[in-house]
């Protein structure tokens, strides 16, 4: 078991991580940039050191910086948390090559992976469905056009490294074929340094299902069910819940297999994350593999009462998994809403600033996963994400019910948040009822 852990990042994820540890016994290190000089997770660390200021380029995605930390607090390991340096492979390959246990898996999985266009073949080579598409990277406009055609518009282009919506167009028909090429492909060279981008069929009204697996490194593969989160604004995720509500045994039963089979295929190692579109007539098809923990993954441990951290740990310390398959139990209903530093009544514009009164909602179901306390000072150059609210209930109803009642106590004054957004959003029949995709909450007026 590893017995001192650096933590390569910060805000909540970076907490989460050294909970986790504190319980396992295992010692933490915390990196900051200068302006987090008083971030709660500097505070709850063993030890805490400055790695640079400034520009995330300077500190938290400095691979040198981070590693020359590393070094010399004597670390044996580095827990990347999602972000940053999570799915970088050069980070990863160069902890192995100093002697550092990197808690994910090997590089050139990371690799292989991380570059969508080459994910998507892997994914039909194990027999996995995907989107139809292109069959790799297009790097000509005259090229470009033809495959859309063939595929038959509306397509999406996208960009084959990176996510979260980056690099990522719609096109319709022909006509706004080439500005949404070109404006892919400009935003994947400025937001990943790679301007490569493929082509697939753009799915309409799809929901987002993800499987959450876990594999280690004696071929045990196994899933925590899936979560839905179709709830997303400009492809960004805002609430997502386990299960998938309105599934049928059927399809639940085809994606964890799927995803299992996934990564037996490509021998992966560590927790991960298949993520899939459902489409309205109840095919799936797989669209990427990331390879760390995600933001949503409380809400699969609550449903199951599985730690995804200390299995993620337990895994990259070389122990077997824990659990078989059949000893995984899927109790009642788990939801999750983001709780952003930004203001909805101007487009969403981020709102950094000192945190003036603070007030955690309580009470049973409900648990908050954050980094922030009352005179902290949010940073702008960082992103705004503060908290993430999950509840869990009986069943999907409650889990709505509880989420509003926590909504409606957590007190933020100071930056502007998104709390009464999300409580206008888990207020909306549609919502209520389940009948979600991806596309609902642009098709709101929120002005209203």
């Amino acid at each position: 078991m590893l017995k001192r852990v650096l933590v390569a990042n910060r805000g909540e994820i970076a907490v989460r991580i050294i909970r986790s540890c504190r319980e396992m016994g295992i010692e933490t290190v915390a990196i900051y940039a200068e302006e987090d000089t008083d971030a709660l997770h500097t505070q709850l660390a063993d030890q805490a050191i400055c790695i640079g200021r400034g520009d995330v380029r300077k500190s938290y995605l400095n691979i040198s910086n981070v590693i020359s930390a590393a070094l010399l607090t004597g670390v044996d390991g580095v827990h990347p948390g999602y972000g940053f340096l999570s799915e970088n492979a050069t980070f990863a390959r160069t902890l192995q090559n100093v002697g550092l246990v990197f808690i994910g898996p090997e590089a050139d999985l990371i690799d292989r992976m991380g570059d969508k266009a080459r994910a998507r073949q892997t994914m039909m080579e194990a027999g996995v469905p995907v989107v139809p598409g292109s069959a790799g990277t297009i790097e000509h406009m005259k090229d470009a056009l033809e495959e859309a055609q063939r595929i038959g518009f509306p397509v999406l282009v996208k960009a084959a490294s990176g996510g979260g919506g980056r690099g990522m167009r719609i096109s319709l028909d022909e006509a706004d074929f080439q500005e949404a090429f070109s404006q892919a492909r400009s935003e994947a060279e400025i937001a990943f340094g790679d301007g490569s981008v493929y082509i697939e069929k753009f799915v309409q009204k799809p929901r987002h299902v993800e499987v959450q697996i876990l594999a280690d490194h004696y071929g045990n593969v196994i899933h925590l069910g899936e979560r839905d989160c179709s709830m997303q604004r400009r492809n960004q995720k805002v609430v997502e819940e386990a299960p998938a509500p309105g599934l049928t045994a059927e399809v639940r039963a085809g994606l964890h297999e799927a995803a299992v089979k996934a990564a037996q295929f490509v021998n992966y190692r560590s927790a991960g994350t298949l993520e899939f579109l459902l489409a309205p007539d109840g095919n799936f098809y797989f669209i990427e593999m990331n390879t760390r923990v995600q933001v949503e993954h409380p809400v699969s441990e609550l449903i199951t009462g599985v730690d995804i951290i200390a299995e993620q740990i337990r895994i990259a310390s070389g122990e077997p998994l824990q659990y078989r398959q059949e000893d995984i139990c899927f109790r009642g209903h788990a939801m999750e809403c983001r709780i952003n530093a930004e203001d909805p009544t101007r487009n969403f514009m981020p709102s950094p600033g000192l945190i003036e009164e603070l007030h955690l909602p309580g009470g049973f179901g409900v648990r908050v996963d954050g980094a922030i306390y009352q005179g902290l000072t949010i940073p702008s150059r960082f992103d705004s994400l503060l908290a993430k609210l999950i509840v869990h209930g009986k069943t999907r109803d409650e889990a709505i019910a509880r989420m509003r009642r926590a909504l409606s106590e957590f007190v933020i004054t100071g930056p502007k948040t998104n709390i009464e957004f999300q409580l206008k959003l888990t207020g909306l029949k549609e919502f209520r009822e389940g009948q979600i995709h991806t596309g609902l909450i642009l098709e709101k007026n929120w002005s209203e």
